[in-house]
């Protein structure tokens, strides 16, 4: 009797340690989903009041800002910011661009399922991962070797038609012209004559440049080999916030 009462002990304690972690687990579980729900509630708050209540209205963009989730691509302390309607820094000096801009530039050069878009300035790898669920391949060039290599590991993880290299933006990506779209998330004095060279007729650029001291965010479309411009908007200061509560 006093065997089976060992028994019996070590068994109730044993029940009592998987209930314990049953209950951490449960706990840990709750908290994730919790963290995802918030999240998800920022991120459908982001769409529609930042970039439906702007006006863009095109369901294909709507659907790409509202499935790829941001906070994946901004550093850990940064997440519960990452949908904000600002730029966040991302390291090196750079930032992940405000939302709405990322989804303006995408609208601008119309994406469809058969598209190959060449992206230089991969940063954040934010807008390639809006480019992928839109476009059937993006090529995207990043000049910062510790950026490229962190946004291909992200986007390996999430996607197969996005790729990336480390090198000069400006050069394009001459293997794999030439390109349906070009979409630039730097801003230089002047459109780089390569990759004019690599878009197909009838192609599109669009891009940032800077003019007496004012940013500009221009469309460009090759016709008979010239590129035909139309400025979209100012590209207005936005603040960037850098998680301690200061602004830049």
């Amino acid at each position: 009797l006093k065997n089976c009462r060992g028994i019996s002990n070590v068994f109730v304690l044993s029940a009592a340690i998987l209930a314990l972690f049953f209950i951490a687990g449960c706990s840990a579980g709750d908290n994730l989903d919790n963290e995802s729900e918030g999240y998800g509630m920022m991120h459908e708050m982001m769409v529609a009041q930042q970039i439906e209540a702007r006006g863009i209205t095109n369901s294909n963009v709507l659907a790409a800002m509202r499935k790829v989730e941001r906070h994946l691509f901004v550093p850990e302390h940064l997440q519960h910011l990452a949908y904000g309607d600002h730029p966040l820094p991302i390291g090196e000096g750079q930032t992940i661009s405000q939302p709405y801009i990322v989804a303006l530039m995408t609208l601008v050069i119309e994406p469809d399922e058969n598209m190959k878009v060449l992206e230089i300035g991969t940063g954040s790898g934010y807008q390639a991962a809006i480019l992928a669920e839109l476009c059937k391949s993006v090529y995207s060039v990043e000049i910062v070797e510790v950026l490229g290599k962190r946004a291909k590991s992200i986007l390996a993880d999430l996607y197969d038609n996005v790729f990336v290299k480390t090198g000069d933006g400006y050069q394009g990506w001459s293997e794999h012209a030439p390109f349906d779209a070009v979409i630039v998330t730097c801003s230089p004095t002047h459109v780089p004559k390569p990759l004019v060279e690599q878009l197909v007729e009838g192609g599109k650029i669009v891009i940032p440049v800077d003019e007496n001291g004012a940013q500009e965010l221009v469309l460009l479309v090759k016709k008979d080999g010239e590129m035909v411009r139309k400025n979209i908007i100012p590209v207005r200061f936005v603040p960037m916030v850098d998680g301690s509560g200061d602004t830049y």
